[in-house]
């Protein structure tokens, strides 16, 4: 008399639960409804970026002399940041900072963040922030799509998911690309929460007109040009 083969009961394949920053970028994704003047703003990012960045090439090489002199290699820094829809890319800055010191402060945020950079940053990477002219180098950015002149400053991956679990409607923020300056920035001050900055950057994405995006480069480029010159004298 033949035996049946023991059939083994089928084994149960758990997926790991859904991160809540990778639902948070699928909302952004299904979420974002284009208008119009969206088609305008990028066009004049592409116009506006290209246009700076042909102007300000002979200012740009000077820059990054400077620096390899100084502190030696390499010119740019180059950090991972979460754009729209949750895409992680590649964000182009002057090197402000000794050799590795994104290692050293990647698990700081906020004021702590902001103590610890203090002692990381070389002389003139300490002038290149007080002006602001560290963030030149991502005029590329917006130029490729990855960022925009005006909206939410891009975060870094290590503290999206924090921010997620923080801040309910964070997901919002991703809907549109991350900018150079943004409304947050110009109201922004130390004791802001996260919260209170998302609104601001909210309060942007609602409107995110032609009128809005031209305020704040105008207030942006006064409030640089008042720090250079301030500095100089």
């Amino acid at each position: 008399m033949s035996v049946a083969p023991k059939v083994s009961p089928p084994v149960e394949r758990h997926e790991p639960p859904e991160s809540l920053a990778v639902r948070y970028a699928r909302m952004a994704h299904r979420g974002f409804q284009p208008r119009l003047g969206d088609a305008v703003l990028r066009g004049v990012d592409i116009v506006f970026s290209l246009v700076a960045l042909v102007l300000l090439s002979p200012f740009l090489f000077l820059i990054a002399l400077a620096l390899r002199i100084a502190s030696g290699s390499p010119v740019l820094y180059r950090g991972s940041r979460v754009g729209r829809a949750g895409r992680v890319f590649t964000m182009y800055k002057f090197r402000t900072l000794t050799p590795d010191a994104e290692v050293r402060l990647g698990p700081y945020l906020g004021e702590e963040l902001t103590l610890r950079t203090r002692t990381e940053m070389t002389p003139i990477g300490r002038a290149l922030r007080a002006t602001h002219f560290d963030e030149l180098p991502q005029l590329i950015n917006v130029l490729v799509g990855d960022m925009a002149i005006v909206g939410p400053r891009p975060i870094r991956p290590a503290f999206f998911e924090e921010l997620c679990e923080q801040v309910p409607q964070y997901w919002q923020r991703l809907v549109v690309r991350p900018g150079m300056t943004g409304f947050a920035q110009l109201r922004m001050t130390r004791e802001m929460s996260w919260s209170e900055k998302l609104a601001h950057d909210l309060e942007y994405i609602a409107d995110r007109s032609i009128g809005l995006y031209l305020r704040v480069i105008a207030a942006t480029v006064w409030r640089v040009a008042t720090r250079f010159f301030g500095r100089s004298h």
